[in-house]
Order: structure tokens, then sequence, then C-alpha cells
């Protein structure tokens, strides 16, 4: 663009605080130059706002030209026609007010009550603008990716970022994993959370796929050995990998509680009432029911048994077929060696960030019953040190991010209310711990989990159920539809919520170069050294 059209694009001719306003193109700014989801400023007699390009069209002062065009192979008359009888608007949703009023000249920013008056120029948002509303890059803030179109760092404040349960969405294929490796790497350098990852394909520890799915890059591990474990379901797969872990993960069939036979209800394709007679068993034969189902065969004593509990016998051989389906992953034992949730617990105290693999384990059924169990004692843990930290004056665990995949699975209607991570979604880190969801069917997520999530990250998604839930409740959310319809395939997101001011559109920055590891390692090795320094000479 020229130095002309940065500085002026038209003047507001129209507009409300709802629906945002007007701005018709002046005939030097070219139509097809403007872009939705580009930010621009607008001077008004008393304020400046801060607003997005949501929608662009033509128009005509003369209907007449619509009927009959003009004949365009004259270069001439196009020219003189651009401008008078044809011209460009854009449609603009103020969002902030960056100067003018007293509270944005001392606070900052502020949200926008008003709208700017008939005829505001209107201009392009400069780099100075852009660092004025989103900040740059300090100890808290953390370089994520660039607005469209422009090359300026647009930072999230990770600290903000992760006093509340989070989300990130998008269809298949549109790079939400490398999405998530980047905010895990930025919680990691500048909050004081730390982080476990339920990772459910070997995506985020010592390596992951590139977005081609074609080479390798590094994941958390190898760019930060010092302040990242990894834990494994299946060490012969880490083994045939490469990838060196820290702990092997077993599960004792007297860990398992019939709470968490409420998620797997679907999973396993048994009953309600084969979940209600878990309770039961529970019940009576305490942590060793399951040993005790699935010792159980065809004789007399079992049917005098589920006569007993007044367990039909269906029921019954539904939930030993769900019970013997669990028994065959080879992660579960009689009773775990050594308790996986202890050491998690160590590591996490010790400021370690903690991925779990799940090696060859990725059916859905290991997934939700690993997740579900470890989060839910971690969670009673948690919850225990926090009240006693309250009563007793001593310090708090360290804030704790969860991070699970196929969200909806652990989060829709139906189980939702029951299961712990709604619970830590609804209580909003009540206790110390957060989530991180990622999810392509966020429809399929509770509504009210939704809405407690503070901040999301939108890719492309195409279903207009999954768009309306994560929009649902955002102010101007009609206009956010057309800049999240238009977003890329790949490397280019929606981010809005606590941890920046305003909705924006952006492209994520680099992953998997040497230069883009560099870029992660270096700010974190240059700050420590910085500390290092300080200890020495205090």
């Amino acid at each position: 663009m020229s130095e002309e059209i940065v500085k002026t694009l038209g003047i507001v001719v129209s507009g409300s605080v709802d629906k945002g306003v007007e701005v018709r193109l002046d005939s030097s700014a070219s139509v097809e130059e403007m872009v939705v989801g580009r930010y621009v400023t607008i001077e008004g007699r008393q304020r400046r706002f801060f607003g997005m390009i949501t929608d662009i069209s033509l128009g005509v002062t003369d209907p007449q030209l619509i009927i009959n065009p003009p004949d365009t192979a004259d270069p001439f008359l196009s020219e003189v026609l651009n401008g008078t009888a044809t011209y460009g608007t854009i449609h603009v949703l103020p969002m902030l007010t960056i100067g003018g009023d007293v509270a944005s000249l001392i606070e900052g920013p502020q949200p926008v009550k008003t709208v700017p008056s008939h005829f505001s120029t209107v201009s392009l948002a400069s780099d100075a603008d852009m660092n004025l509303v989103f900040g740059e890059e300090d100890a808290n803030r953390f370089f994520i990716g660039n607005p469209l179109d422009m090359e300026t760092k647009l930072c999230l404040d990770l600290p903000e970022f992760a006093k509340r349960s989070n989300g990130i969405f998008g269809k298949s294929g549109t790079g939400k994993t490398f999405l998530t490796r980047i905010l895990l790497i930025g919680m990691l350098q500048k909050s004081q959370a730390v982080n476990l990852i339920f990772d459910m394909h070997n995506e985020y520890g010592w390596e992951g796929s590139s977005e081609e799915g074609r080479r390798k890059v590094k994941a958390l591990k190898q760019l930060f050995p010092e302040k990242v474990a990894v834990f494994t379901l299946d060490p012969e797969n880490s083994k045939r990998r490469g990838v060196s872990t820290d702990f092997v993960v077993k599960i004792g069939y007297d860990e398992i509680e019939p709470e968490d036979m409420v998620l797997l209800r679907q999973t396993l394709n048994i009953t309600d009432l084969a979940v209600e007679a878990s309770y039961q068993l529970r019940r009576r034969f305490g942590r060793q029911w399951i040993q005790r189902t699935l010792d159980v065969g065809e004789s007399e004593d079992t049917q005098e048994l589920i006569k007993e509990l007044n367990i039909h016998e269906s029921t019954f051989q539904s939930l030993r077929r769900g019970l013997q389906t669990i028994s065959r992953l080879s992660f579960i034992e009689p009773h775990a060696p050594v308790d996986a949730v202890n050491t998690l617990l160590g590591y996490l105290d010790k400021g370690m960030n903690v991925v779990l693999e799940f090696g060859r384990y990725r059916d859905i059924t290991a997934y939700v019953l690993v997740a579900n169990m470890l989060a839910r004692r971690i969670y009673a843990r948690y919850q225990e040190r926090m009240e006693r930290s309250m009563s007793e004056d001593v310090a708090p665990p360290n804030p704790l991010v969860i991070t699970i995949e196929e969200a909806h699975k652990f989060l829709n209607p139906e189980v939702a209310s029951r299961a712990i991570f709604g619970t830590i979604a609804r209580e909003m880190r009540k206790y110390n711990v957060s989530l991180l969801v990622i999810d392509q069917r966020p429809s399929g997520i509770d509504e009210e989990v939704m809405s407690q999530l503070g901040t999301k990250i939108t890719c492309l998604l195409d279903n207009e159920k999954d768009i309306d839930s994560v929009l649902a409740g955002v102010s101007g959310k009609s206009e956010l539809k057309s800049v999240l319809a238009r977003l890329a395939p790949k490397q280019q997101a929606l981010i809005f919520g606590h941890a920046v001011p305003m909705p924006v559109p952006i492209r994520t920055r680099e992953y998997g170069s040497a230069e883009s590891y560099q870029g992660f390692i270096g700010a974190d090795k240059g700050r420590q050294t910085k500390k290092d320094i300080e200890e020495l000479w205090d």
C-alpha cells in the first residue's frame, strides 16, 4: 500500500454502537486492498477509536449503473466513475477507545460505549496503535502471532490467560496442535502455572509431527529438558520412537471407582443401569470391586449376589463386559506398584510440567479412563492442600493447568455435571486448577462450561452449530462470524476473551525451524542467565 492509503482510508457515514459503523472509502483507497480482520483507527471529535474491518462492499450513486454498466474497456471512463458514481465501503466494528477521553489516557484502552461522529477520518492502524492496544512482548506477554496483513507482534497476557480455563477449537487439520504447543511454551515461560498434558497422539512430549505431517518437529521436552517430564503408559512405544521417559504409569483395579464408569458409559457401550450397578458392587466389595466382579462366573453364588443386590442379570453382564474391555489394557494391573498420582504431584510441586503420552493406546476408552481418573484424584489433593493453606497459612500448591483433547467426551451436557472436568471449569480456579480444552466439536460441550472459558482461540470452523457455540455471549457476534468464516484453513485463528483486550484474528508464529526454536528458548535462557547473575551477587 502507498503512504497515502496507510494514512487515510475514508470517512464515517453512518453506524450504531450495536452494529458498528459504515465507512465510505476515498477514491485513492483501493477496495481490493481492504481485508476483513484488519485493524483501523477512527479520529472522532473527542475520542480516538480502535476497531476491526468486518465487511467490505461496493456502492453506486446512480442505480442505472447497475442496470446498464459502463464500457469497462475505456480505462479513462472507469477512472472518472471511481470515487464519484462508484465507491467502496467497509464495515468497521469499533471495540476500544485509545485516546481523547480521560479514562483512556489514564487507564489505557477502554471498551467502546459510543460511536464516532459523522465524517470522522478512518485510517489503517499503525504498529504503534497495535502495541498500545495489545502490548509489547515482556515478562508477562508472549508473542503468539501476527495480526492479519501486519508484521506487528501480537502478544497474549499469559498470567491472565492461566487464571481461568481456556479453549482451543477448530475443525480437523487447522493447526490446533501447533497452537497448543505454542501456548504451552508461553505458559511454561511466562506464568507461574505448571501443566499436566494428557497427550493422546504423542505430540507434546519429545517430538511431534509437522503441520504437513511429513517431518518431525521438536516438542516441549527437547526445547526445555529441565522443565518438562515425560510420563508414558506404553514404554515399548516410547522406546521405539527414541523417547526417554521419566516415569511409566501403571493403574490398579483398586484405583478405578464407579465415578470413572460414568464417562465410559458410551465408549464401553454399557447401560445407565450398569453404571448404577458399579456403585452397588463398590459398596459391597470395597476397592476390590472390579477384581471380584471379573472373577465371578456363572455359579450359583453369582446368581445369589446379583439377586441380593437387586441387579438384573443382563445389567450385570453388561457391566462385566465393559470391565473386561478395561482389563485388556496392558497398563491396567490388579495393583499398581507405584502410586502414579503421588509421583505426578511430586513433579508438579517441583515446578516440572508433565506430558503423559498414551503411546499406542489411542482408543478413546483408554484416554477417557486415564485422564478422568488421574485428574479427579489430583484435584482432590489440590482441594485438600488449598483448604489447608488457607486455614494454616502455608504455601498453596503451584497453579495447575490440565490440557485435554477430545474435550466433548468429558464435557458434553450428559456428563459435564458429574465429571471432574466440568467441576474444574465451573469453579474457575477456586482450588488452583484450570483447564485447557482442545476440541473440533465445540457444540458438543456443555453450554455452561463454554460460558466459563476465559479465553477462546478458534481456528476455522465450518459447522454453524460449532460457530454459534464458540461465539455465544460475545459482543459483535454476527460481525465476528464473518471474520471467523474467512480464516485460512491453516495457521490462522481468532482470539477473544480475558487474555486480549478485544477479539483479534492472527497468523500464528512459525514453529518447526531452527530459527523458531531459538525464538522460543532464547528469551527464556536470557532471563535465566540474568536471574543467575542476580542470585550470584545477592
